[in-house]
C-alpha cells in the first residue's frame, strides 16, 4: 500500500508533461549564462512577480541567502519574525556566511509587531559605532505558523517602514503562490511589497528541484555572482528549468484543491478533538495538530501513524505538521483522519483503563 505522505509538498514527483517537456528542453550551459530555458524560465518567474529580472537557484535556502548576501555588505542587522525560516530552519546562514546580525522580531501568525519593528529598525550604517538594519525579511505563506498568510496591509506598512530607513526588503515566498490563491490576488501584488522575492517550484507546484530569485536587474547580477560563491552554479539545468515552465504554467490554478483538503483534514481532526486544530487557522496547505496532553512525545504519534499508513512530521514538541499536496485526495484525507481517531481512541481507552 502507498503511504499516505502527509510530511511535506517538497515529496511532489514530476508531472508527466514536466517530464516530457524536460527530454525535449533546449540546453546550453547556465554557468556561462547561455542556457535558453533556464533564461525562459527566469524571464517568466520575473514577470510573475513583477519584478525586472530573475535568477534559477538549486534550493530556497540558498536563495535566501543570496538574496540576503546581494542587498547587503555583510554588515548590520537582518529584522524579521522571530520563527521565520530564515532564522529557523536555515541553520544560521545568515550569520555563518552573510555576517550578519539576526534579530528577532515577535509577532504573532508571522506577522511581525509593527511597533517593535518601528522602534528597533536603523538606517544602515549610521556611524562607524552602530550597527544599522542590513535587511528586512517576511515570509508568506508563513511555515512555522502554519501556512499562514500575511495581510496585504501588514506586508504593505512593513515595506513603508523600511523604505523610510533607506533599508531594502526580502520576500521569502517559498509558497507565495499558496498565498495568492488563498488571498484571491495576482502574486504580483504581493511581491510588490518587497525589492527582491524568492520561490519555490519544488513543492506544491510539483517541479523537481528548484526556486527563484527575482528583483531588480542590478540585484540580480550581483546575486548572480553570490549564487557562484555558493556553489549554486549549475550547466546543462534547462532539463530542470523545464519542469519549472510547467510548474509555472499548469500547477499554480490548482493549488486551491491542496488548501480544501487542507481544511478537510482540519476539519476531520477537530471533531475528533477540538483541541487537535483550529479549522479557522488553516488557511492554504499547512495543517498544525496539537498533541492531546499526556499522549507521549510526537514520535510516539508519528510511529503509531506510520503503521496506519500515514506519514507525518513533527514541527515543535507536542504539535504535528501535516501538509497536503497533489498526490493527496479526498480519500486520503478520510483514511489519514481514521488514522488518527484510531490512535485516539487506544490512548482514551489506556487512559480509562488506568
Amino acid at each position: 500500500m502507498t503511504p499516505i505522505d502527509l510530511r511535506s509538498d517538497t515529496i511532489t514527483k514530476p508531472t508527466p508533461s514536466m517530464m516530457e517537456h524536460l527530454v525535449r528542453a533546449e540546453l546550453g550551459d547556465d554557468g556561462r549564462g547561455d542556457d535558453p530555458t533556464v533564461k525562459r524560465l527566469e524571464e517568466m518567474a520575473a514577470e510573475r512577480m513583477g519584478k525586472a529580472a530573475g535568477l534559477f537557484v538549486p534550493s530556497g535556502t540558498m536563495g535566501n541567502l543570496v538574496s540576503v548576501l546581494a542587498h547587503t555588505g555583510r554588515s548590520g542587522e537582518v529584522l524579521a519574525e522571530g520563527s521565520s525560516h530564515v532564522f529557523r530552519t536555515e541553520l544560521g546562514g545568515v550569520a555563518m556566511v552573510a555576517g550578519l546580525l539576526p534579530r528577532s522580531v515577535p509577532g504573532q501568525r508571522g506577522a511581525m509587531d509593527l511597533p517593535t519593528l518601528k522602534q528597533w529598525i536603523r538606517p544602515p550604517a549610521l556611524k562607524p559605532t552602530a550597527l544599522g538594519t542590513a535587511l528586512v525579511s517576511m515570509e508568506t505563506t508563513h511555515n512555522a505558523a502554519g501556512g499562514a498568510v500575511l495581510p496585504l496591509r501588514h506586508m504593505a506598512e512593513v515595506y513603508r517602514i523600511a523604505r523610510d530607513c533607506g533599508v531594502p526588503v526580502h520576500l521569502d515566498g517559498a509558497r507565495i503562490f499558496n498565498a495568492a490563491v488563498a488571498l484571491g490576488v495576482d502574486a504580483r501584488e504581493i511581491a510588490a511589497h518587497a525589492d527582491s522575492v524568492t520561490f519555490c517550484i519544488s513543492k506544491g507546484l510539483s517541479a523537481p528541484v528548484g526556486s527563484l530569485i527575482t528583483g531588480p536587474a542590478d540585484f540580480i547580477e550581483r546575486a548572480r555572482g553570490f549564487r557562484r560563491i555558493c556553489g549554486g552554479n549549475m550547466r546543462q539545468s534547462g532539463l530542470l528549468a523545464a519542469c519549472g515552465i510547467v510548474a509555472l504554467e499548469e500547477m499554480v490554478a490548482r493549488l486551491k484543491d491542496d488548501h480544501a483538503h487542507a481544511r478537510a483534514l482540519a476539519d476531520g481532526l477537530h471533531r475528533i478533538d477540538p483541541s487537535f486544530v483550529d479549522p479557522a487557522a488553516v488557511e492554504t496547505n499547512i495543517i498544525m495538530v496539537s498533541l492531546p496532553a499526556g499522549d507521549g512525545a510526537n514520535e510516539h504519534w508519528i510511529k503509531a501513524l506510520n503503521s496506519r499508513g500515514v506519514l507525518a512530521s513533527g514541527a515543535r514538541p507536542g504539535v504535528l505538521r501535516l501538509v497536503t499536496h497533489r498526490h493527496i485526495g479526498a480519500d486520503d484525507v478520510k483514511a489519514a483522519v481514521a488514522a488518527f481517531a484510531a490512535i485516539y481512541d487506544e490512548q482514551r481507552g489506556r487512559v480509562n483503563a488506568a
